[in-house]
Protein backbone atom coordinates (compact mmCIF):
# COMPACT_ATOMS: atom_id res chain seq x y z
CA UNK A 1 0.00 0.00 0.00
CA UNK A 2 1.26 3.56 -0.72
CA UNK A 3 2.59 5.44 2.28
CA UNK A 4 0.22 8.08 3.65
CA UNK A 5 1.13 11.70 3.11
CA UNK A 6 2.93 12.90 6.27
CA UNK A 7 1.18 16.30 6.16
CA UNK A 8 -2.56 16.99 6.27
CA UNK A 9 -4.34 20.34 6.03
CA UNK A 10 -7.57 21.23 7.83
CA UNK A 11 -9.95 24.18 7.45
CA UNK A 12 -13.29 24.84 9.17
CA UNK A 13 -15.50 24.79 6.05
CA UNK A 14 -14.81 25.52 2.40
CA UNK A 15 -18.06 27.10 1.22
CA UNK A 16 -17.01 30.51 -0.12
CA UNK A 17 -13.76 32.33 -0.87
CA UNK A 18 -13.36 35.08 1.69
CA UNK A 19 -10.34 36.11 3.73
CA UNK A 20 -9.90 32.95 5.78
CA UNK A 21 -10.40 30.71 2.75
CA UNK A 22 -7.93 32.71 0.67
CA UNK A 23 -5.40 32.40 3.47
CA UNK A 24 -5.99 28.66 3.62
CA UNK A 25 -5.57 28.46 -0.15
CA UNK A 26 -2.16 30.12 0.18
CA UNK A 27 -1.22 27.61 2.87
CA UNK A 28 -2.45 24.75 0.71
CA UNK A 29 -0.32 25.96 -2.19
CA UNK A 30 2.74 25.42 0.01
CA UNK A 31 1.80 21.74 0.32
CA UNK A 32 0.55 20.69 -3.12
CA UNK A 33 0.35 16.97 -2.31
CA UNK A 34 -1.23 17.21 1.13
CA UNK A 35 -4.84 16.05 1.53
CA UNK A 36 -7.38 18.60 2.78
CA UNK A 37 -9.94 17.91 5.49
CA UNK A 38 -12.95 20.15 6.15
CA UNK A 39 -16.41 19.96 7.67
CA UNK A 40 -18.27 21.11 4.55
CA UNK A 41 -17.17 21.72 0.97
CA UNK A 42 -18.87 23.55 -1.89
CA UNK A 43 -16.90 23.32 -5.13
CA UNK A 44 -18.92 26.03 -6.85
CA UNK A 45 -18.92 28.35 -3.84
CA UNK A 46 -15.12 28.20 -3.70
CA UNK A 47 -14.81 28.95 -7.41
CA UNK A 48 -13.18 25.57 -8.16
CA UNK A 49 -10.12 26.72 -6.17
CA UNK A 50 -9.61 23.25 -4.63
CA UNK A 51 -10.86 21.08 -7.51
CA UNK A 52 -7.42 19.63 -8.17
CA UNK A 53 -6.92 18.70 -4.52
CA UNK A 54 -7.92 15.66 -2.49
CA UNK A 55 -10.67 17.12 -0.27
CA UNK A 56 -12.18 15.00 2.51
CA UNK A 57 -15.37 16.19 4.23
CA UNK A 58 -17.16 15.25 7.43
CA UNK A 59 -20.36 13.22 7.60
CA UNK A 60 -22.23 16.56 7.67
CA UNK A 61 -21.55 16.94 3.94
CA UNK A 62 -24.56 14.69 3.39
CA UNK A 63 -26.80 17.42 4.81
CA UNK A 64 -26.25 19.45 1.65
CA UNK A 65 -25.61 22.57 3.75
CA UNK A 66 -24.14 25.55 1.94
CA UNK A 67 -23.14 29.07 2.98
CA UNK A 68 -26.70 30.29 3.41
CA UNK A 69 -27.66 27.64 5.96
CA UNK A 70 -24.57 26.00 7.42
CA UNK A 71 -24.92 27.83 10.77
CA UNK A 72 -27.89 25.67 11.70
CA UNK A 73 -25.45 22.78 12.07
CA UNK A 74 -23.43 24.61 14.73
CA UNK A 75 -24.18 22.16 17.59
CA UNK A 76 -22.90 19.25 15.46
CA UNK A 77 -19.56 20.73 14.36
CA UNK A 78 -17.47 19.79 17.44
CA UNK A 79 -18.36 16.11 17.12
CA UNK A 80 -17.98 16.11 13.35
CA UNK A 81 -14.52 17.69 13.35
CA UNK A 82 -13.36 15.12 15.89
CA UNK A 83 -14.35 12.37 13.47
CA UNK A 84 -12.25 13.63 10.56
CA UNK A 85 -9.80 10.78 9.79
CA UNK A 86 -6.48 12.57 10.25
CA UNK A 87 -4.72 10.20 12.65
CA UNK A 88 -2.49 8.66 9.99
CA UNK A 89 -0.67 11.96 9.44
CA UNK A 90 2.51 13.10 11.19
CA UNK A 91 1.92 16.85 10.85
CA UNK A 92 -1.46 18.59 10.89
CA UNK A 93 -1.73 22.20 9.81
CA UNK A 94 -5.14 23.65 10.54
CA UNK A 95 -6.62 27.00 9.57
CA UNK A 96 -9.21 27.81 12.19
CA UNK A 97 -11.65 30.50 13.25
CA UNK A 98 -13.92 28.03 15.01
CA UNK A 99 -13.61 24.25 14.84
CA UNK A 100 -10.64 23.08 12.76
CA UNK A 101 -8.25 23.24 15.68
CA UNK A 102 -10.35 20.51 17.32
CA UNK A 103 -9.27 17.68 15.01
CA UNK A 104 -7.95 14.68 16.91
CA UNK A 105 -4.32 13.97 16.14
CA UNK A 106 -2.50 10.85 17.12
CA UNK A 107 -0.32 11.17 20.20
CA UNK A 108 3.03 11.43 18.41
CA UNK A 109 1.82 13.86 15.72
CA UNK A 110 2.35 17.62 15.67
CA UNK A 111 -0.60 19.97 15.19
CA UNK A 112 0.05 23.61 14.24
CA UNK A 113 -2.98 25.92 14.02
CA UNK A 114 -3.06 29.15 12.04
CA UNK A 115 -5.75 30.98 14.00
CA UNK A 116 -7.87 33.69 12.39
CA UNK A 117 -9.70 34.22 15.69
CA UNK A 118 -10.86 32.09 18.61
CA UNK A 119 -14.49 31.17 17.94
CA UNK A 120 -16.16 34.54 18.37
CA UNK A 121 -19.65 33.34 19.27
CA UNK A 122 -18.51 31.57 22.43
CA UNK A 123 -15.90 34.14 23.49
CA UNK A 124 -15.82 37.85 22.62
CA UNK A 125 -19.10 37.89 20.63
CA UNK A 126 -21.12 35.65 22.94
CA UNK A 127 -23.41 38.43 24.23
CA UNK A 128 -24.19 39.57 20.68
CA UNK A 129 -24.94 36.01 19.59
CA UNK A 130 -27.49 35.69 22.39
CA UNK A 131 -29.02 39.10 21.62
CA UNK A 132 -29.60 37.99 18.02
CA UNK A 133 -31.30 34.77 19.17
CA UNK A 134 -35.10 34.80 19.61
CA UNK A 135 -35.89 35.41 23.29
CA UNK A 136 -37.66 32.09 23.76
CA UNK A 137 -34.61 30.20 22.50
CA UNK A 138 -32.00 32.08 24.51
CA UNK A 139 -31.82 29.68 27.47
CA UNK A 140 -31.18 26.79 25.07
CA UNK A 141 -28.69 28.85 23.06
CA UNK A 142 -26.87 29.89 26.24
CA UNK A 143 -26.43 26.27 27.30
CA UNK A 144 -25.30 25.26 23.83
CA UNK A 145 -22.75 28.05 23.58
CA UNK A 146 -21.41 27.15 27.00
CA UNK A 147 -21.04 23.52 25.93
CA UNK A 148 -19.16 24.53 22.79
CA UNK A 149 -17.02 26.93 24.81
CA UNK A 150 -15.90 24.10 27.10
CA UNK A 151 -15.17 21.97 24.05
CA UNK A 152 -13.26 24.81 22.41
CA UNK A 153 -11.05 25.35 25.44
CA UNK A 154 -10.30 21.62 25.66
CA UNK A 155 -9.53 21.53 21.94
CA UNK A 156 -7.02 24.37 22.33
CA UNK A 157 -4.98 22.25 24.74
CA UNK A 158 -4.44 19.56 22.10
CA UNK A 159 -2.80 21.98 19.65
CA UNK A 160 0.99 21.81 19.61
CA UNK A 161 1.58 25.39 18.45
CA UNK A 162 -0.52 28.41 17.49
CA UNK A 163 0.24 31.00 14.83
CA UNK A 164 -2.00 34.10 15.01
CA UNK A 165 -2.99 36.29 12.08
CA UNK A 166 -2.54 39.49 14.10
CA UNK A 167 -1.58 40.89 17.47
CA UNK A 168 -5.25 41.08 18.50
CA UNK A 169 -5.72 37.38 17.76
CA UNK A 170 -2.50 36.56 19.60
CA UNK A 171 -3.80 38.43 22.66
CA UNK A 172 -7.13 36.59 22.51
CA UNK A 173 -5.41 33.20 22.20
CA UNK A 174 -3.47 34.01 25.36
CA UNK A 175 -6.52 35.38 27.20
CA UNK A 176 -9.02 32.67 26.27
CA UNK A 177 -6.80 29.61 25.91
CA UNK A 178 -3.78 30.48 28.04
CA UNK A 179 -1.55 29.69 25.05
CA UNK A 180 1.26 31.64 23.45
CA UNK A 181 1.31 32.33 19.71
CA UNK A 182 3.57 33.88 17.13
CA UNK A 183 2.16 36.27 14.51
CA UNK A 184 2.22 35.88 10.72
CA UNK A 185 -0.02 38.32 8.89
CA UNK A 186 -2.31 36.70 6.28
CA UNK A 187 -1.67 36.95 2.54
CA UNK A 188 -3.28 39.54 0.33
CA UNK A 189 -3.27 39.23 -3.45
CA UNK A 190 -1.98 42.77 -3.92
CA UNK A 191 -0.76 42.05 -7.45
CA UNK A 192 -4.31 41.88 -8.84
CA UNK A 193 -5.05 45.44 -7.69
CA UNK A 194 -4.07 48.60 -9.54
CA UNK A 195 -4.34 52.32 -8.93
CA UNK A 196 -7.28 54.00 -10.67
CA UNK A 197 -9.16 57.29 -10.73
CA UNK A 198 -11.27 57.84 -7.60
CA UNK A 199 -14.96 58.68 -7.90
CA UNK A 200 -17.38 60.17 -5.39
CA UNK A 201 -18.44 57.15 -3.34
CA UNK A 202 -17.24 55.29 -0.26
CA UNK A 203 -17.00 51.52 -0.14
CA UNK A 204 -17.65 48.78 2.42
CA UNK A 205 -16.52 45.21 1.73
CA UNK A 206 -17.85 42.88 4.41
CA UNK A 207 -20.29 40.14 5.23
CA UNK A 208 -23.54 41.87 6.21
CA UNK A 209 -23.79 40.28 9.63
CA UNK A 210 -23.97 41.76 13.11
CA UNK A 211 -20.35 41.55 14.20
CA UNK A 212 -19.14 43.38 11.06
CA UNK A 213 -20.97 46.58 12.20
CA UNK A 214 -21.86 47.54 8.62
CA UNK A 215 -24.70 49.68 9.96
CA UNK A 216 -22.12 52.05 11.50
CA UNK A 217 -20.70 52.80 8.05
CA UNK A 218 -24.16 53.13 6.54
CA UNK A 219 -25.39 55.52 9.21
CA UNK A 220 -22.17 57.54 9.09
CA UNK A 221 -22.48 57.95 5.33
CA UNK A 222 -26.10 59.01 5.69
CA UNK A 223 -25.22 61.63 8.31
CA UNK A 224 -22.30 62.87 6.21
CA UNK A 225 -24.54 62.88 3.11
CA UNK A 226 -22.03 60.79 1.19
CA UNK A 227 -22.81 58.00 -1.30
CA UNK A 228 -21.78 54.52 -0.22
CA UNK A 229 -21.65 51.09 -1.88
CA UNK A 230 -21.68 47.80 0.04
CA UNK A 231 -20.13 44.63 -1.33
CA UNK A 232 -21.17 41.50 0.54
CA UNK A 233 -24.04 39.23 1.45
CA UNK A 234 -25.31 37.89 4.73
CA UNK A 235 -28.28 37.39 7.05
CA UNK A 236 -28.67 41.13 7.78
CA UNK A 237 -28.60 42.27 4.15
CA UNK A 238 -32.36 42.56 3.70
CA UNK A 239 -32.84 44.66 6.83
CA UNK A 240 -29.90 46.94 5.99
CA UNK A 241 -31.01 47.41 2.39
CA UNK A 242 -34.52 48.34 3.52
CA UNK A 243 -33.31 50.79 6.16
CA UNK A 244 -30.77 52.52 3.89
CA UNK A 245 -32.43 52.01 0.51
CA UNK A 246 -32.30 55.71 -0.38
CA UNK A 247 -28.72 56.41 0.70
CA UNK A 248 -26.73 53.26 -0.09
CA UNK A 249 -26.23 50.84 -2.96
CA UNK A 250 -26.02 47.14 -2.08
CA UNK A 251 -24.09 45.13 -4.68
CA UNK A 252 -24.11 41.68 -3.04
CA UNK A 253 -21.21 39.42 -3.98
CA UNK A 254 -19.16 40.57 -6.95
CA UNK A 255 -16.38 39.05 -9.06
CA UNK A 256 -12.74 39.62 -8.19
CA UNK A 257 -12.37 41.85 -11.25
CA UNK A 258 -15.39 43.95 -10.31
CA UNK A 259 -14.16 44.27 -6.72
CA UNK A 260 -10.73 45.40 -7.90
CA UNK A 261 -12.41 48.10 -9.98
CA UNK A 262 -14.52 49.25 -7.02
CA UNK A 263 -11.47 49.50 -4.76
CA UNK A 264 -9.63 51.61 -7.33
CA UNK A 265 -12.59 53.96 -7.90
CA UNK A 266 -13.70 54.46 -4.29
CA UNK A 267 -12.99 57.67 -2.42
CA UNK A 268 -11.96 55.45 0.49
CA UNK A 269 -12.80 52.09 2.07
CA UNK A 270 -14.70 52.13 5.36
CA UNK A 271 -13.88 49.40 7.91
CA UNK A 272 -16.43 49.99 10.71
CA UNK A 273 -15.56 46.96 12.85
CA UNK A 274 -12.43 46.17 14.83
CA UNK A 275 -11.08 43.36 12.66
CA UNK A 276 -8.62 40.69 13.72
CA UNK A 277 -6.60 41.63 10.62
CA UNK A 278 -8.78 43.05 7.85
CA UNK A 279 -7.79 41.88 4.38
CA UNK A 280 -10.13 44.36 2.70
CA UNK A 281 -8.18 47.24 4.24
CA UNK A 282 -4.96 45.99 2.65
CA UNK A 283 -6.70 45.37 -0.69
CA UNK A 284 -7.95 48.95 -0.73
CA UNK A 285 -4.46 50.23 -0.02
CA UNK A 286 -3.01 48.01 -2.76
CA UNK A 287 -5.35 49.87 -5.12
CA UNK A 288 -3.94 53.14 -3.84
CA UNK A 289 -7.03 54.14 -1.86
CA UNK A 290 -7.03 55.19 1.81
CA UNK A 291 -8.96 53.50 4.59
CA UNK A 292 -11.27 54.92 7.25
CA UNK A 293 -11.15 52.25 9.95
CA UNK A 294 -12.10 51.58 13.54
CA UNK A 295 -9.03 52.25 15.67
CA UNK A 296 -8.15 48.80 16.95
CA UNK A 297 -7.12 45.30 15.96
CA UNK A 298 -5.56 44.74 12.59
CA UNK A 299 -6.08 48.32 11.41
CA UNK A 300 -3.32 49.39 13.78
CA UNK A 301 -0.99 46.96 12.00
CA UNK A 302 -1.98 47.78 8.42
CA UNK A 303 -3.06 51.44 8.31
CA UNK A 304 -0.64 54.34 8.85
CA UNK A 305 -2.72 57.29 10.12
CA UNK A 306 -2.26 60.34 7.94
CA UNK A 307 -0.37 58.40 5.26
CA UNK A 308 -2.62 55.52 4.24
CA UNK A 309 -5.82 56.26 6.09
CA UNK A 310 -7.72 57.58 9.10
CA UNK A 311 -8.45 55.76 12.35
CA UNK A 312 -11.70 56.47 14.23
CA UNK A 313 -12.84 55.54 17.71
CA UNK A 314 -14.70 52.19 17.41
CA UNK A 315 -18.51 52.36 17.29
CA UNK A 316 -18.43 56.17 17.07
CA UNK A 317 -20.90 56.87 14.27
CA UNK A 318 -20.42 60.63 14.51
CA UNK A 319 -16.66 60.15 14.40
CA UNK A 320 -16.94 58.16 11.20
CA UNK A 321 -19.37 60.70 9.73
CA UNK A 322 -16.97 63.54 10.53
CA UNK A 323 -14.08 61.65 8.91
CA UNK A 324 -16.12 61.06 5.74
CA UNK A 325 -17.32 64.65 5.58
CA UNK A 326 -14.16 66.59 6.40
CA UNK A 327 -11.12 64.49 5.47
CA UNK A 328 -9.32 65.71 2.36
CA UNK A 329 -8.94 62.35 0.64
CA UNK A 330 -7.24 63.97 -2.35
CA UNK A 331 -4.16 64.67 -0.25
CA UNK A 332 -3.34 60.96 0.09
CA UNK A 333 -0.65 59.70 -2.30
CA UNK A 334 -1.94 56.57 -4.12
CA UNK A 335 1.55 55.33 -5.04
CA UNK A 336 2.73 55.56 -1.43
CA UNK A 337 -0.38 53.75 -0.19
CA UNK A 338 0.04 50.97 -2.75
CA UNK A 339 3.72 50.55 -1.88
CA UNK A 340 2.82 50.16 1.78
CA UNK A 341 0.47 47.26 0.97
CA UNK A 342 3.19 45.23 -0.76
CA UNK A 343 4.55 43.96 2.58
CA UNK A 344 1.39 41.83 2.92
CA UNK A 345 1.72 40.03 -0.43
CA UNK A 346 1.13 36.31 -0.94
CA UNK A 347 4.84 35.78 -1.56
CA UNK A 348 5.73 37.55 1.70
CA UNK A 349 3.20 35.43 3.58
CA UNK A 350 4.52 32.18 2.12
CA UNK A 351 8.07 33.03 3.11
CA UNK A 352 7.13 34.05 6.66
CA UNK A 353 4.75 31.15 7.18
CA UNK A 354 7.22 28.48 6.09
CA UNK A 355 9.96 30.11 8.16
CA UNK A 356 7.70 30.03 11.22
CA UNK A 357 6.83 26.37 10.60
CA UNK A 358 10.52 25.49 10.46
CA UNK A 359 11.10 27.39 13.70
CA UNK A 360 8.21 25.67 15.49
CA UNK A 361 9.36 22.28 14.26
CA UNK A 362 12.75 22.89 15.83
CA UNK A 363 14.63 23.07 12.57
CA UNK A 364 13.43 19.64 11.52
CA UNK A 365 13.10 19.58 7.74
CA UNK A 366 9.53 19.87 6.52
CA UNK A 367 8.67 16.79 4.43
CA UNK A 368 9.46 16.91 0.75
CA UNK A 369 5.85 17.45 -0.32
CA UNK A 370 6.28 21.13 0.49
CA UNK A 371 6.62 23.61 -2.34
CA UNK A 372 8.13 26.97 -1.51
CA UNK A 373 7.33 28.30 -4.97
Amino acid sequence: MPRAQPIALVHDYLLVMRGAERTFAAIADCFPDAPIYTLLYDRDGTNDRFTHRSVHTSYLQRSGARQAGFRRLLPLFPHAVGKLPVREHELLISSSSAFAHGVRRREDATHITYCHTPFRYVWHERARALEETPRTLRPLARRELERIRRWDLAASHSVSHYIANSQLTRERIQRFYGREASVVHPPVDVDRLQIGDPEDFFLVVAEVVGHKRVEIALEAARRARKPIKVVGDGPDLRRASETYATTAEFLGRVSDAELASLYARARALIVPNVEEFGIAAVESQAAGRPVVAADGGGARETVVPGDTGVLVEPQDVDGFAEALAYTDFDRFAPALISKHAEQFSVAAFRERFLAELNKLLGGVAIPSSVSAQ
